[in-house]
C-alpha cells in the first residue's frame, strides 16, 4: 500500500510518499502555482512518481491539504454570491450582534460590513415563517416570489447563492423546497442552505457560514474536479481524501457538499504532524510552530490531542464559523513576509508577503522588496549554494542590496536592519503564541515548541528563547510535516444538532432518538461514500452552559444508551470543566444543554515507516566553518559557526550553538547559548537557555 501527503502552501506544494509495506519513504517540494494550484499539484506527483519508481496505478490513497478555501476568502476573491431569507432579515449579516470584535478601537475593521460576503443589492427576502420551540410553520414559503427572486439574480450575474431561514436549524423544510425551485431556474449556480451545512442555532453565525460556503464554493469545487481529473488522466487511481478543518480527511463529494468544512485544511494537518512528533519524543505538552513562506500557524497538542475551537472563537478572517475546526492560530509572519516602513516611520515586518512570485530578492525571480529570508541570508543563517539541497542557488547580492536600502531608510547599517527584520518577526510570533497560553491560562515554559515548515526551524529557537521554552524539537523533514500529518489523519464525520434542554427537567427519549438520528446520518454518510462502518468508531459531545449564559463548553459524553447515571456524570464533567476553564463553578446553578455532537472517527492507522539510521559521525557532517551574526547580551557579534549536513549526524551527540544544520526542506539554526542532539526518533532536540 503506497500513501501519498501533498500539501499545497504559499509558496512551496510539499509531497511525501510512504510504502506502508517497506516502511520506506521520500519527500519532494516543488513551488506552487497560485492560478490554478492543480497544476503545482501535477507536477511535483509526477515528479515524485518518476524519482520514487512507483507506478501510478499502485497509489493507494492520496491524501491533500488545500488552501483554497482559505486564500478565497483572506483575499476576497470567491464567487458572486446571492441570499435568500426571511422578509425583515435582509441585513442579518451585515448587522452581526453589535458586538465589535475590538472593543476600544475606532479604527477597527469590521470584516461583515467592510468586505461582504453578499452585498446588499444581492441579498432577498421572502415571506415565510417556522416558528420555535420545534420549527412548526407560522406562515407559508411564497413559491413565486422564490422563483422571481432567482430569475432576478441569474440575470444579474449571481453564480452562488445561499438561503438561509430563521429556525431552520428545527426543521429545515422551507430551504429544502427554496433550493429545489432555485435548483429549476438557476442550475448551473452552486446553491447551499443553512441547514446543511450547519445547523446550529445563533442565525448571524449560521448565515455567515453558509455565505462563506458559498463564495468559496465555486472555486473549490473547480479545484476539486480539476484534480480528479488530472488524477484520472494520469491514471493515478488512488482513492483521493481531502483534509477537513477538524483534523480528519473526508471525500471529494463532502467537499463539494459542504467547502466550509475545508476553511482550515492544510493548516490541520501540520497541527497533526507537529502533535504526531511530539509523542515520538515522549513529550505529553507541545505548540505546533508551522512556518512557510506567509504564514505562521501555532497550535496546542496535549498528551497527543490536538486542542479544538469553540463557538466563541472560530472565525476565519475575521468571519464567525460554525464548523468543527482545530484550535489553530495563524498571523501574516513567514519566509517570505515583507520588511517596511509605514506611513508613520514604524519598522514593520509582514504581513504581506513575497510569495511564491516573485518571492524573496534571494531567489532571483525580481523580487525588489526586503524579506525575512533575505535578512537571514544576510546574516549568514542561510547557504547560499545549499538551498534545496543544491537544488537552487541564493542571490546574496540581491538581498544585500534591498535589506541595504530599508538600513538607508532606517539610517542603520546592513547588519542591525537585518537582524531587526528577524527580532521583530519573532516577536510577532511570540506574542502570537502567549495570545494561545499566557492568556488562556497556560504556562508556555511547561511545554516543547515544534519548529516546523520551511522557515520553522530557522527562527523556532529564538522565539522559544523569548517565551523561556526550554527546548525545540524540529521534525526529520521539517519542511513537509504538514504532507506528514496528512497521512497520519484519521477519516472524521461530524454532525451537530442543537437542542435546548435544561438539566432539571431531562428528556431522555429526546436524548436518545436525537442522538441514534445523528448516527444514521452518519451510517448513511459512510454508505454513498462506499466506507463500512465498521472503519470507525463513534464519540459523542453535548455543548453545555449554565442557564443565563451566552456560551457554551464541550464536554465529553459515552456511547450507549442515555440514562440518569449518564446524565448525573455529564453535569459533574461540565461542572469541572467549567472551573478549569474560568476558574469556579456553580453546582446549584441549572445547566442547559445547547447541541449535541456526533463525530465518526476513523480506526488509528499505525503508520510504518523505516527506523531511523544512526550511524552518522559529527566530522563527517560537518561541511564548513564561518561566520554568522546573533545577537548576544544586546549587541549584534560574529560568531564562528559549525555547518553541518543533518543527515550526517549522529544520535545523542552534543553539538555546541552556534551552529546550522543543512537539509533539502529546512535550514535549522541553533544560536549561542544553545545546544542541539540527534533524538533516537532522528527529530532534533535543541536546548536552550533564555535570551540575554
Amino acid at each position: 500500500m503506497i500513501l501519498v501527503g501533498i500539501d499545497v502552501g504559499g509558496t512551496f506544494t510539499d509531497f511525501i510518499y510512504l510504502d506502508h509495506e517497506t516502511g520506506k519513504t521520500d519527500i519532494h517540494k516543488v513551488s506552487t502555482t497560485p492560478d490554478d494550484p492543480s497544476i503545482g499539484v501535477m507536477t511535483g506527483l509526477l515528479e515524485l512518481v518518476d524519482k520514487g519508481k512507483l507506478k501510478p496505478k499502485n497509489i493507494t490513497q492520496i491524501f491533500h491539504g488545500t488552501t483554497t478555501a482559505t486564500n478565497s476568502v483572506l483575499e476576497g476573491k470567491g464567487a458572486c454570491t446571492g441570499m435568500i431569507t426571511n422578509q425583515g432579515f435582509r441585513d442579518i449579516i451585515h448587522i452581526g450582534r453589535h458586538q465589535r470584535p475590538d472593543h476600544y478601537s475606532i479604527m477597527q475593521e469590521i470584516p461583515w460590513q467592510n468586505r461582504p460576503l453578499v452585498q446588499r443589492k444581492y441579498r432577498k427576502t421572502v415571506k415565510g415563517r417556522l416558528t420555535p420551540p420545534t420549527g412548526q410553520e407560522l406562515e407559508p414559503l411564497d413559491e413565486n416570489e422564490v422563483l422571481r427572486i432567482a430569475r432576478e439574480l441569474k440575470e444579474n450575474g449571481v453564480e452562488s447563492l445561499t438561503i438561509c431561514f430563521l429556525f431552520s436549524y428545527l426543521n429545515p423544510e422551507h430551504e429544502r423546497r427554496a433550493k429545489e425551485l432555485v435548483c429549476g431556474i438557476m442550475p448551473d449556480a452552486f446553491i447551499t442552505t443553512s441547514s446543511e451545512i450547519s445547523p446550529q442555532f445563533r442565525e448571524f453565525e449560521r448565515f455567515t457560514t453558509a455565505a462563506l460556503a458559498s463564495f468559496v464554493g465555486p472555486k473549490v469545487a473547480k479545484y476539486v474536479k480539476n484534480l480528479e481529473n488530472s488524477l484520472s488522466q494520469n491514471n493515478i487511481t488512488g482513492d483521493l481524501r481531502i483534509m477537513a478543518s477538524n483534523g480528519g480527511v473526508i471525500t471529494p463529494r463532502m467537499v463539494l457538499q459542504n467547502p466550509a468544512l475545508t476553511m482550515m485544511s492544510g493548516l490541520a494537518a501540520g497541527v497533526l504532524g507537529g502533535a504526531w512528533v511530539g509523542e515520538k519524543c515522549e513529550r505529553s505538552k507541545v505548540i505546533t510552530f508551522d512556518i512557510g513562506g506567509t504564514s505562521a500557524d501555532i497550535g496546542i497538542a496535549i498528551d497527543g490531542k490536538c486542542s479544538e475551537t469553540d463557538s466563541r472563537s472560530t472565525s476565519i478572517a475575521g468571519f464567525p464559523l460554525l464548523m468543527p475546526m482545530l484550535d489553530i492560530h495563524t498571523i501574516g509572519a513567514g519566509g517570505g513576509s515583507i520588511a517596511y516602513l509605514d506611513k508613520g516611520g514604524a519598522f514593520k515586518v509582514g504581513p504581506q508577503s513575497a510569495g511564491a512570485m516573485p518571492g524573496p530578492a534571494a531567489y532571483g525571480l525580481g523580487g525588489k522588496k526586503p524579506t525575512v529570508t533575505d535578512a537571514n541570508l544576510v546574516l549568514g543563517r542561510l547557504e547560499p549554494n545549499d538551498f534545496l539541497d543544491g537544488e537552487m542557488s541564493l542571490d546574496i547580492n540581491a538581498s544585500r542590496n534591498v535589506v541595504s536600502e530599508l538600513a538607508n531608510q532606517l539610517k542603520i547599517d546592513l547588519l542591525e536592519a537585518a537582524e531587526g527584520i528577524l527580532t521583530i518577526l519573532n516577536a510577532n510570533m511570540a506574542n502570537a503564541i502567549r495570545s494561545r497560553t499566557v492568556q488562556r491560562g497556560i504556562d508556555p515554559r511547561e511545554f516543547s515548541l515544534v519548529a516546523m515548515g520551511g522557515a520553522g526551524p530557522l527562527q523556532g529557537a529564538e522565539v522559544a528563547q523569548m517565551l523561556e521554552v526550554p527546548e525545540v524539537i524540529v521534525p526529520i523533514s521539517p519542511g513537509i510535516t504538514s504532507a506528514l500529518g496528512l497521512l497520519i489523519a484519521d477519516l472524521k464525520y461530524d454532525v451537530i444538532r442543537t437542542q435546548f434542554q435544561s438539566s432539571t427537567k431531562p428528556n431522555l427519549c429526546r436524548f436518545n432518538s436525537e442522538f441514534a438520528e445523528m448516527e444514521d446520518e452518519i451510517h448513511e454518510r459512510l454508505a454513498e461514500d462506499g466506507l463500512s462502518s465498521n472503519e470507525v468508531h463513534f464519540e459523542r459531545a453535548a455543548d453545555l452552559r449554565y442557564l443565563g449564559q451566552g456560551y457554551e463548553l464541550r464536554v465529553g459524553l459515552g456511547n450507549g444508551k442515555i440514562s440518569e447515571k449518564s446524565l448525573q456524570t455529564l453535569w459533574q464533567k461540565f461542572h469541572e470543566t467549567h472551573s478549569v476553564e474560568y476558574g469556579k463553578a456553580f453546582p446549584e446553578s441549572p445547566i442547559e444543554v445547547v447541541n449535541l455532537r456526533v463525530s465518526a472517527i476513523g480506526q488509528p492507522k499505525e503508520m510504518i515507516f523505516s527506523p531511523f539510521k544512526a550511524d552518522g559521525d559529527l566530522k563527517n557532517a560537518l561541511v564548513q566553518t564561518r561566520d554568522a551574526v546573533f545577537r548576544l547580551n544586546g549587541s549584534l557579534q560574529n560568531f564562528k559557526t559549525q555547518i553541518y549536513r543533518r543527515n550526517m549526524l549522529p544520535i545523542n551527540v552534543k553539538i555546541l550553538g552556534p551552529a546550522i544544520l543543512l537539509q533539502k526542506d529546512s535550514t535549522t539554526v541553533v544560536p549561542p547559548n544553545a545546544t542541539a542532539k540527534v533524538h533516537s526518533t532522528g527529530n532534533i532536540i535543541i536546548s536552550l537557555e533564555p535570551n540575554s
